[in-house]
């Protein structure tokens, strides 16, 4: 493909769509060749404001255009048929995260991307942030002893979800899997995935009937990763302002990292050390789409970051996390994985 640039659509406009599409208009990489969304109006006007295609026909953008990438910001509900006719054409496809809606479906499409050789990859934009790229060379370069405790805590508080969103089946999941998949994708990127993780949620739905109905508001997983080293995530959509971080307890320090903080404290929380950045998720998006477009064009020079295949461990333990949820047991990640050969 050379130092061509790489003719690319935005399937699907919402906020974080929109953000997406002007930062991979800011890249040299990228040409935006069309624009896609179930809101006519709204397509129009971004199309208008891009100079490029519109379309409020998911279909249609694909069989009318030979792209070599495609950007998936839409739910899965409205165009998994759309993303696999994509790569069926060739087209390099980055999802925003989650992967998918389930294991099997995250298989399905990993197994696709690869029999027809194309990049497929996910967005995952914390693995550009600067303190959690601290996080990990902190423990690679042996600063921080043996951990023994993982703790996460995303809560999403006021946060306005659609329809489908609520919908099991359309959705795939609540918020583990909508607003919780970059932190534990962080997790299991860092410390590997746990052996075994146990899981309970609920929603806010006022009987137990309608519960069943509508996917989780709140949830709260416990992981085993060794005899030594255990975490917990605790998450809802249902209280307290938008907080996302991650903090790791080790012998004599204790590191705390969001998307823009590094911290290192002692053991009775007194910080020694604090970094912060400006890594905002528009400079994240950046990094990722630099990354992605690099994969393509120079594939010897630059590893795709976040690849599908990679993604499926972080599916594998949200699905166990949800069979553990109905079961009432522990479960194992491994024997998740285990279905995608």
């Amino acid at each position: 493909m050379g130092d061509s640039k790489l003719k690319t659509a935005v399937l699907g406009l919402d906020d974080t769509g929109r953000l997406l599409l002007e930062a991979a208009s800011k890249i040299d990489f990228f040409e935006i060749a069309a624009v896609a969304d179930k809101d006519a109006s709204l397509v129009e006007s971004t199309a208008y404001k891009y100079k490029c295609t519109p379309y409020d026909d998911y279909r249609q953008l694909i069989i009318q255009n030979q792209l070599d990438c495609l950007l998936v910001v839409a739910g899965l509900y409205s165009c998994d048929k759309y993303v696999k006719m994509a790569m069926k054409k060739k087209f390099n496809v980055l999802k925003l995260p989650p992967l998918a809606r389930n294991f099997e479906e995250a298989v399905e499409f990993v197994r696709l991307a690869e029999n027809e050789n194309i990049k497929f990859a996910i967005a995952n934009t914390y693995q550009f942030a600067q303190s959690f790229i601290a996080l990990r060379e902190s423990l690679q370069q042996g600063q921080f002893e043996q951990t023994f405790l993982i703790t996460a805590v995303c809560t999403v508080g006021g946060q306005r979800i659609g329809a489908w969103q609520s919908d099991p089946k359309l959705a795939g999941g609540g918020v583990l899997l909508r607003d919780c998949y970059e932190l534990i994708n962080q997790i299991i990127s860092t410390f590997g995935a746990p052996e075994q993780v146990y899981a309970l949620n609920t929603n806010t739905a006022g009987d137990k009937q309608q519960r069943l109905y509508l996917t989780e508001d709140t949830a709260v997983l416990a992981m085993k990763f060794t005899n030594t080293t255990l975490g917990n995530l605790i998450t809802s959509r249902a209280f307290g302002t938008e907080q996302k971080y991650l903090k790791v307890y080790g012998k004599d320090k204790i590191l705390t990292v969001d998307s823009a903080h590094f911290i290192i404290s002692d053991s009775l929380e007194n910080i020694t050390q604090q970094s912060e950045y400006d890594d905002d998720r528009f400079i994240l998006l950046t990094k990722s789409l630099e990354n992605f477009a690099l994969s393509i064009l120079s594939p010897d020079k630059n590893k795709l970051c976040s690849s599908g295949r990679d993604n499926l461990r972080d599916m594998a333990v949200i699905e166990s996390a949800y069979l553990s949820a109905r079961t009432g047991f522990p479960e194992e990640p491994a024997k998740v994985l285990q279905r995608a050969p």
